[in-house]
């Protein structure tokens, strides 16, 4: 009997540490993503070019490559594009590569509305893979989102992309090389299980000395609403669950 009794509670002490550990969410691998992307001629040409370097930076920040989990986060002044990384859920993200924007139009503010030439501001999702791009190659995003159609024209606009060249007309492009590299980047996120990629889009770094600078624009509200999910990062190198609340505003769970 005091045998018996040992192992339950043996077996109770053991759940209980199991049910105090956190959760590991379980992410499936799809190497048939980046198989499928490789049969396109600029897919592979990008991958010859940039596979084996891309790996090597990856481990140099101790992220294996089949475990990859990508942010990319843009600024419209210092016109950047910062692309982050870490392995699947564990650590801070690192920032891996830094690519020019080499072209802008617009001008600072969020998109409303087809037509007005602007980069969208907020929190995006990779949505699709272009791999035969009129931009050489594209990563696309939702816009418009919950928080964009809550404030935009009846007509937003859509087909927003990180894509090649120098030009744009609300787009974010990074010349055919950078794109060819972060495409990489992207496809071996995406093969290693990733299935939510987040862009945020900022019109500047959200500090408190950039926003009293512009106290006067009429997007001030707007940008306020922008600054939680901003600080959330610069603090923890962690991505914030970002959601929109009933007003059409962002809001850090």
């Amino acid at each position: 009997m005091r045998l018996l009794a040992l192992l339950a509670a043996a077996l109770l002490l053991t759940l209980c540490a199991r049910s105090a550990s956190p959760l590991m969410i379980a992410v499936e691998p799809d190497p048939a993503f980046r198989a499928q992307q490789q049969q396109y001629p600029r897919v592979r040409d990008a991958y010859a070019l940039h596979e084996a370097n891309l790996h090597a930076l990856l481990r140099r920040n101790g992220i294996q490559a089949g475990r990859l989990e990508l942010y990319l986060r843009a600024f419209k002044v210092g016109r950047r594009l910062e692309a982050w990384g870490r392995e699947q859920g564990t650590g801070e993200f690192v920032l891996l590569r830094t690519y020019a924007l080499a072209g802008t139009s617009g001008s600072l503010g969020p998109k409303h509305q087809a037509g007005d030439k602007q980069v969208p501001e907020g929190f995006y999702m990779i949505n699709r893979f272009n791999p035969a791009s009129n931009y050489h190659l594209s990563l696309g995003l939702d816009y418009p989102n919950a928080a964009d159609l809550r404030h935009a024209a009846p007509d937003p606009g859509g087909d927003i992309f990180i894509h090649g060249s120098n030009v744009t007309v609300g787009c974010l492009p990074i010349t055919d090389a950078g794109i060819r590299e972060l495409y990489v980047l992207a496809v071996e996120a995406r093969s290693a299980g990733q299935t939510d990629i987040a862009v945020h889009i900022f019109p500047f770094e959200m500090t408190a000395e950039n926003l009293a600078r512009r106290v006067a624009s009429p997007h001030l509200g707007f940008w306020q609403g922008l600054v939680a999910g901003y600080q959330y990062f610069e603090d923890h190198h962690q991505l914030p669950t970002m959601h929109v609340d009933a007003h059409g505003a962002y809001a850090v769970e």
